[in-house]
Formats: structure tokens, sequence, C-alpha cells
């Protein structure tokens, strides 16, 4: 590999086709793919977050469509480049030597949205107007795996429907090592220190920007549709024109009956688009709106009236909830008072049952005493009786 160059901007860069990993070789255009279906799927999600949609619905689509879209894209390609597979069929499934279509994606991902919709009952064209934006951002990240792979570049002659007008050079003219070219082709062949280059127009780049500015034109009137699919429509119009125009530079159209397939299947998007938005709005004129509302934007500073209330009843609730566990703290308090009153209680009680035994004993034991010194009493007479005797005898 070698440097690619860009001569009229001063400086040159070494990309590599592919990196090692565990003894592998991995491509960077299968990594840069895999990133543009990551951030395109997120984009998606967070567009329908913002539209009060279920994200779940977007979330179990993805795998669908993004297997749909890579299915596509490779027919699509291989369909109108047959001759170049048609003796090695193999080469169909070498998906890292790149060759894929981006209308062929959109056209595989279009039909498995259609067949998702129908099964999860969703509205065909409200999903599509929402997961267009992630496309979008999936087509700005990927073309830049063209980069790496050297690929989808473009001739400085103009080709419309296979008129060729000559165009100047411009400033972001690209110099690529011939041997590591896509397409060798000896008219754009330079020579610079002795070494053989193919310049070029990068292609994948003038895409990359212009889709980007797509992808804000529609954010910014995304709102100010009249209809599900009016934002669909504004991709077909805007892409459109925006292959349409990329396309007659390409060095590797696909052509049939040497007319480039791209630029003919633009042309016929770009008229559905317009001309589907022309009828839709005709028919709505004067009517009523037929998009559901978006749910206002929660803000952490300022709330709705309606989150107010719902925060008013929830701190009722919480109060009614501190009262009642307050009144249970009063009862169980109550409880154990009167359970050391009844405690109390029946300690006095047995006390005063003991003094009143104790009493009974004490009355019972001056019996005896008393009963006992009325004996003595008794035999004490008895004695000075007997004395007395005695005496009278002498």
């Amino acid at each position: 590999m070698g440097y690619i160059r860009f001569p009229r901007m001063g400086f040159e860069v070494f990309v590599e086709k592919s990196f090692p990993l565990f003894k592998l070789d991995v491509a960077f255009y299968g990594v840069i793919m895999a990133l543009s279906m990551v951030f395109g799927a997120i984009v998606a999600y967070r567009e329908a977050k913002r539209t009060g949609q279920k994200v779940d619905d977007y979330i179990d689509y993805t795998i669908f469509g993004i297997l749909a879209g890579i299915i596509g894209a490779r027919l699509y390609y291989v369909a109108f480049d047959w001759d170049n597979f048609k003796n090695n069929l193999g080469q169909i499934f070498n998906l890292r030597s790149g060759g894929m279509a981006i209308y062929g994606a959109v056209i595989g991902a279009a039909i498995a949205a259609v067949i998702f919709c129908k099964v999860k009952k969703i509205k065909f064209w409200k999903f599509v107007d929402t997961a267009v934006f992630g496309l979008l951002t999936g087509q700005i990240i990927g073309r830049w795996g063209n980069f790496f792979n050297r690929e989808c570049y473009g001739s400085f002659e103009y080709t419309i429907f296979s008129k060729k007008i000559q165009m100047p050079h411009s400033i972001f003219t690209m110099q690529i090592p011939y041997e590591d070219a896509a397409v060798q082709s000896e008219e754009l062949t330079v020579y610079v220190n002795g070494e053989r280059y193919i310049e070029c127009q990068p292609t994948f780049l003038y895409e990359s920007v212009l889709n980007l500015i797509l992808i804000f034109i529609l954010m910014i009137f995304r709102d100010k549709k009249k209809f599900y699919g009016e934002n669909f429509c504004r991709y077909l119009m805007g892409y459109g024109i925006i292959r349409f125009f990329i396309e007659g530079f390409r060095t590797d159209q696909l052509q049939l009956k040497g007319v480039a397939v791209s630029q003919v299947l633009s042309a016929v998007l770009f008229a559905v688009g317009l001309i589907t938005i022309i009828v839709m709005r005709i028919r709505l004129k004067g009517k009523e709106s037929q998009i559901d509302p978006i749910p206002a934007k929660k803000s952490r500073k300022a709330k709705t009236s309606e989150e107010q209330n719902d925060d008013e009843e929830d701190a009722a609730v919480e109060d009614n909830v501190e009262n009642d566990d307050l009144d249970t703290v009063v009862n169980d308090v109550d409880e154990e008072e009167s359970d050391i009153e009844m405690e109390d209680i029946t300690e006095e009680d047995a006390g005063i049952g003991m003094k009143d035994n104790t009493e009974e004993e004490s009355d019972i034991e001056m019996e005896d005493i008393t009963e006992e010194d009325s004996d003595i009493e008794a035999e004490e007479p008895a004695c000075e009786n007997s004395e007395d005797e005695t005496v009278t005898e002498e």
C-alpha cells in the first residue's frame, strides 16, 4: 500500500485496507460499515423517543433491517455487474472486498420494514419517517469505507445519460497508487516522481458531505410535515439529486445498455417524492393535520402543570403515609404504656395479696400466742392450788 496524495491541498496520508487482529486481517471497510449501522440505529432510536413512539419496536426491527439491507445492497450490485461474478460465484459472498450498492440497501430495508410493520401493526409511513434519519446517518459514515478500499472515486468527465462533459480539477483532487486503485483506468493515470497514480475526484467525500447537509435540512423541517411519509419523500428527493449529480463522475458506474442505472433510479425517485408531496398537500389543504402531537419536551428547570399536579399528588400521598406511620407509632407507644401500667397494677395487686397473706399469718400467730398464754395462765392457778394443799396437809 502506498500513500494517498492530495496534491492541491499539499498533504498525503498512509492508510491500510485492513489491520491484524488475533491472526486475522480485519478490513477497515467492514469496521466503518459496522459503525455506520450502530450510529444509524442510535439516531433512529432517539428520533423515535423524541416523537413518543415505542423505541423497542425500532430495536426489534434493527437486526431485520440490517440483514435485509446488506442482502439487498449486495444483490443489487451483483445483478448489474454480473459479468464479473458469473464465472466466480464464490465472490458474491466476499463482502470484505466491497461491492455494496446503497439503493439496493434502501430497497431491501424498505421491504423488511413493510413486512415488519404489518406484523407489528405499526404505521408504515410513520415508521419510515423516523427510520430515514438513521439511514442517512449510516450513509454519511459508511461512505468513508470507500476511502479505505480506494473505490467509488470519480473522473473529471461528467456523464449524464451517456453524454460526457469535461470538468476542471478541484481542490479535493486525489491521487491513489495505481496498484491500490479498485478501478485502474489509463485515462486517469499520472506519474509523480516516477510512480504511477490514478488521479481522481473523491466522490465518496462529496456524497458524505452532501448527505450531512441533507440530514440537517430534514431535521429542520421534520416537524413541519402534513402527512406521514413526507420526511421520507423529502429524503427521496434530496438523495435523488445528490446521487444523480455524484453518479455522473463515478468511474465504477453500474450500467444497463450504456446508461448509469443509479442516475435513472435517482431521477425516478426524485419524481416520485415530489409528486407524492404535491398530491398529498393538495388533498390535505384546509384539513386538520394527520400527524400525532409530539410529546412536550421535559425540562428539569420548568415542569408542566400536569407534572406539578402529579408531584403535588405524590407529596399528598407521602404526607398521608407519614401521618399513618406517625399514628401507628403513637398507637404502639400507647399500647406499650398500657402494658406497662397493667404490669404495675398486677405487681401492686400481687403486693397487696402478699400483704394480706402476711397479715392473716400474723393474726394466726397472734391467736396461737394468745391461746398459749391462756393455757399458761390456766396452769399457774392449778399450781398455786396444789401448793396450798401441800401446806395445809403439813
